[in-house]
């Protein structure tokens, strides 16, 4: 016969391990698409350990006067639960750039493009045809910023790239490359920068462009983006 005390102990041993598995999962996602974009296995952990260490800093931009903050509550969107920061009193949003979800995934866009540049125009078309599709569906959160469908940036990028890849030199070949800069830079474009002006009605602490972590909308977007086009 099993005890409380046993069970428990089982209980947190199994979420350990699952916890675990479902880290190495997705560094294992982000490894997989690094090396289908054509990095080699050194630039992968050197671009996996950047991305990791830059998810904890956010860099602040400006100071952005705002409407007052309301006490804590539980907000659902599209399934997930978002819990606001219970703070008060405060009137002022900090509007910061995240580095490990923001700057180093548009670095690696840009240096894609400069790469690619034969292909410049089926990077801008399927950015801003994204971007568009983003904006349509990212909803104003009040305490929390702007958040959108978890899925529906990645599966529009990788659904529009492998149509321009039909079309474009290289074929199937280059749609994961297309799928990670639209799917980057179009939901950072879409969710974020075209969501500018709305951030001051919010009332929320902190309004970080890229989001909250690595794992966030714009850095997983352009994840699955790649691993959809690459099954």
């Amino acid at each position: 016969m099993f005890y409380l005390p046993v069970i428990l102990l089982f209980l947190i041993f199994y979420f350990f391990v699952l916890g675990g598995l479902f880290l190495f999962l997705k560094i294992g996602l982000i490894s997989f698409a690094f090396s289908r974009l054509g990095f080699s296995a050194e630039a992968v952990f050197l671009l996996l350990f950047l991305c990791l260490v830059g998810s904890a800093v956010n860099i602040p931009v400006r100071r952005i006067h705002s409407e007052q903050l309301f006490s804590e509550e539980l907000v659902d969107f599209f399934g997930w639960r978002f819990r606001i920061p219970a703070i008060k009193y405060r009137n002022t949003t900090v509007l910061a750039v995240n580095l490990g979800g923001a700057v180093i995934p548009s670095l690696v866009s840009v240096y894609l493009i400069l790469r690619w540049l034969p292909l410049f125009l089926y990077f801008l078309v399927a950015t801003v045809f994204l971007a568009l599709m983003v904006h349509r569906v990212a909803r104003p959160i009040r305490g929390l910023g702007i958040a959108t469908p978890a899925l529906f940036p990645p599966l529009v990028a990788a659904l529009t790239a492998l149509l321009l890849s039909l079309v474009a030199p290289g074929g199937l070949g280059i749609a994961p490359i297309i799928a990670y800069v639209s799917g980057t830079l179009g939901t950072l474009i879409g969710a974020d920068l075209m969501n500018l002006n709305k951030i001051a009605h919010l009332g929320a602490p902190v309004a970080s462009i890229g989001g909250a972590g690595t794992f966030d909308g714009v850095f997983l977007t352009g994840i699955i983006a790649v691993v959809l086009t690459s099954l």
